[in-house]
C-alpha cells in the first residue's frame, strides 16, 4: 500500500471515529440505583446470602423428618440443605427466593418444564404447589414473599423411601419464612 493510500485510510478512519464521539446525550448524570423505577441497588453486600438464616437448622430437620443432621450443601442463587438422617435415608432441602419473580412467572417456568402445578392457599395468600410428574418423594411450594416477590422450598426424599408428604413440609418451610420475614 502507498504512503498516500494509508495516509487517506486512517483520516478516514479518524473521521468516523470522531464522528461517533461528537453525539450529546440530553439530561444529567444520576447516581447508581437512581433510575426512577423503585428498586435500590445495596451495593454494600452485606446482606449477601442471609436469606439462607430464615430458618435454622434444627427447624428445616424437625420438619423433614425429626432429622439431627441438616448441613447446609450450597448457597448462591438458592440455599440446600443435606439431610443425613432423613426418614428412609438421606434428603434435601432448598430454598429459593426470588425478589423480582412472580407466581405467574413460576407457573409459566414449571409448565414448561412439565411439572405439576396446582393452586393452595398459605397464610391466605394464592400460592402454588408443585411436583415433578411420577414423583412423589419431592415436592415444592411457592408463595409470595412478605414485601416483594416469591420464596418457595422443595423437600427431595430419597426415591421409593417411607418418608411424610414432602408438600406438607414444603409448605410448612414457606409458612415459617413468611413468618419470620414480617
Amino acid at each position: 500500500m502507498s504512503t498516500r493510500r494509508a495516509l487517506t485510510a486512517v483520516t478516514l478512519l479518524c473521521a468516523v471515529a470522531l464522528t461517533g464521539c461528537g453525539n450529546k446525550v440530553e439530561g444529567n448524570a444520576q447516581p447508581v440505583g437512581s433510575g426512577g423505577g423503585g428498586e435500590s441497588i445495596n451495593t454494600d453486600f452485606d446482606k449477601l446470602l442471609r436469606e439462607c438464616e430464615v430458618v435454622a437448622k434444627d427447624k428445616i430437620g424437625v420438619i423433614v423428618g425429626d432429622a439431627k443432621s441438616v448441613e447446609p450443601a450450597f448457597s448462591g442463587a438458592v440455599c440446600m440443605w443435606s439431610i443425613a438422617d432423613a426418614p428412609g435415608g438421606e434428603a434435601m432441602a432448598t430454598l429459593n427466593w426470588y425478589e423480582m419473580g412472580t407466581l405467574n412467572n413460576e407457573k409459566t417456568t414449571n409448565d414448561k418444564l412439565g411439572y405439576l402445578t396446582g393452586d393452595i392457599t398459605v397464610q391466605g395468600r394464592r400460592a402454588l404447589q408443585v411436583r415433578r410428574p411420577n414423583d412423589n418423594d419431592s415436592c415444592g411450594v411457592t408463595a409470595p414473599a412478605a414485601d416483594v416477590g416469591v420464596v418457595g422450598w422443595w423437600i427431595n426424599y430419597r426415591p421409593g423411601s417411607a418418608h411424610p408428604d414432602p408438600c406438607a413440609g414444603a409448605q410448612k418451610l414457606v409458612e415459617l419464612t413468611l413468618d419470620l420475614a414480617r
